[in-house]
C-alpha cells in the first residue's frame, strides 16, 4: 500500500570525501520494509567517522542512521507491523534482520546479518541497497540512508510515534537516546542511588545523563573540556560538572565520592584517553560502559592488577535491542522524562547537512544537532 511520491529525490551524498546535495532516485520497499518520508535525520559522530575514513565503508553512500519520518509505503509481508501509511514513525540505527541466530535470541544489537551486509557492504539483507543515482547506478545506504528526503527501512528498526512527541527533535530517538538506553538499561543496569560519571557530554553523553536521572541515580558527574556542553549538561540533570582541561578529573571525582569513585562510569568518546578517565574513576566493583565508538584501530590501555584485584568490569555497548528497546524510548520520550526539545541545539536544513559536520567536526555542536528535510 503507497501514497503517491516522485520519482527523484534530493539527499546528502558522499563521494569518499565531503557531501554534496544531489538528486537521486526515490528508492522502492520490498518485503519487510517501508518507505518513510523522512522528516529530520540526527547529526552524529559515527557519520563523521565514516567520512574522515575512520571507520570503513563504501562509497558512493548515503549515511544518517537516525530519522523521524511518516510512512508512505509499505512492502510485502508488513500485516503483523502494526504500521500502516500515514503513521508517523522513528528508526533506529541498528536494523534486525529478524532470521539470523543472534536476533531469534532477541540480541538485535549483535544482528549477523546487520553487521555483514549493512554495516560492511552498504546493502540490505538481500545483498542489494535500495538507492540509486539518476543513472541507475548504486549508491550505499549506511544504516536506513536517512540524509535523504525519503528512506526504506526494514521495518523492525521502526517505531510508531504518538501525538505529543516533537516530530523533528524525535529522530535523535533512533540513535542518541536508543543508544544511551542501551548503556544506561541494558549494559550497567543502573539503579536508584548509584554515582555515576558520564565522560564526554556530546548527543549521547547527554542522554546518558538524562536517563540516569530519570532512574534515580546519584550523584550524576560529567566530564568534559568543554564549558557550554557542561553547562548543557547540568540543564539535562548532571549534580556536578568538571572541567577535565582544567582540573584532574578522576581525583576530582573521587574527591566528590569520599575517595571511592563511582559505581559506574560511561565513555562516550571512544578517545584512549578518555577510556582511561572512566575506568580509573571506578570504585571497587565499579563498571565502566563503553560507548564511544573509536577511530580506525585506536586501543586504550587497562592496568591489569586494578582491574583484578578491585573486581572493575568493563563491558562494550553498542545500542540497544531494537525491536523492544525502541518502543521503551518512544515511551520514555511520550511520558516526558525525557526532553526531546532541550536535548536537540541546532536545526540545519539539507542544504546545510556539509555545514553540519563541519559543525560537529570542529566542535561547534552541543548536544545534538539534526537535518530537516522540509520547511520548520
Amino acid at each position: 500500500m503507497s501514497t503517491s511520491h516522485p520519482e527523484h529525490m534530493r539527499a546528502a551524498v558522499w563521494e569518499g570525501e565531503g557531501l554534496t546535495v544531489q538528486t537521486i532516485k526515490v528508492p522502492r520497499p520490498r518485503s519487510r520494509e517501508a518507505l518513510v518520508k523522512v522528516t529530520s535525520c540526527g547529526v552524529c559522530h559515527t557519520d563523521l567517522h565514516v567520512m574522515k575514513g575512520e571507520v570503513r565503508f563504501p562509497h558512493p553512500a548515503v549515511l544518517g542512521h537516525e530519522i523521524s519520518g511518516t510512512v508512505v509505503e509499505l512492502g510485502p509481508d508488513c500485516d503483523d507491523t502494526g504500521l500502516a501509511v500515514g503513521s508517523r514513525v522513528v528508526g533506529a540505527f541498528i536494523m534486525p534482520c529478524e532470521t539470523c541466530e543472534r536476533c531469534l535470541e532477541g540480541r538485535d544489537d549483535l544482528c549477523l546479518n546487520f553487521f555483514a551486509q549493512n554495516r560492511l557492504n552498504g546493502t540490505l539483507y538481500d545483498g542489494e541497497s535500495r538507492l540509486a543515482r539518476v543513472d541507475g547506478s548504486p549508491l550505499a545506504m549506511y544504516s536506513m540512508a536517512g540524509l535523504a528526503e525519503y528512506s526504506v527501512v526494514p521495518v523492525s528498526a521502526l517505531a510508531a510515534v504518538p501525538d505529543g512527541i516533537p516530530e523533528v527533535e524525535a529522530a535523535i530517538l533512533g540513535c542518541a537516546v536508543f543508544t544511551a538506553y542501551g548503556a544506561v538499561r541494558r549494559a550497567a543496569e543502573v539503579v536508584r542511588g548509584e554515582s555515576v560519571a558520564v565522560v564526554a557530554v556530546g548527543g549521547v553523553g547527554a542522554s546518558i545523563i538524562q536517563i540516569c536521572k530519570q532512574l534515580g541515580a546519584a550523584p550524576i558527574i560529567a566530564v568534559d573540556i568543554d564549558d557550554e556542553k557542561l553547562a548543557a549538561a547540568a540543564e539535562l540533570g548532571a549534580d556536578v560538572t568538571i572541567n577535565s582541561s582544567v582540573v584532574d578529573p578522576v581525583a576530582e571525582i573521587k574527591r566528590l565520592t569520599g575517595g571511592e569513585g563511582v559505581h559506574v562510569a560511561f565513555e562516550a568518546l571512544g578517545l584512549p584517553a578518555t577510556f582511561g578517565t572512566a575506568v580509573a574513576s571506578l570504585r571497587e566493583g565499579g563498571r565502566m560502559i563503553a560507548v564511544g565508538i573509536g577511530a580506525g584501530e585506536a586501543a586504550a590501555s587497562v592496568p591489569i592488577t586494578p582491574l583484578v584485584r578491585r573486581g572493575l568490569t568493563i563491558k562494550g555497548s553498542f545500542g540497544a535491542r531494537t525491536r523492544v528497546d525502541l518502543p521503551a524510548v518512544v515511551a520514555l520520550a511520550a511520558s516526558g522524562s525525557f526532553d526531546l526539545e532541550r536535548a536537540v541545539t541546532r536545526h540545519y536544513d539539507l542544504e546545510e547537512a556539509p555545514q553540519a559536520f563541519d559543525d560537529l567536526a570542529h566542535g561547534r555542536i552541543t548536544g545534538r544537532a539534526v537535518v530537516t528535510m522540509g520547511a520548520r
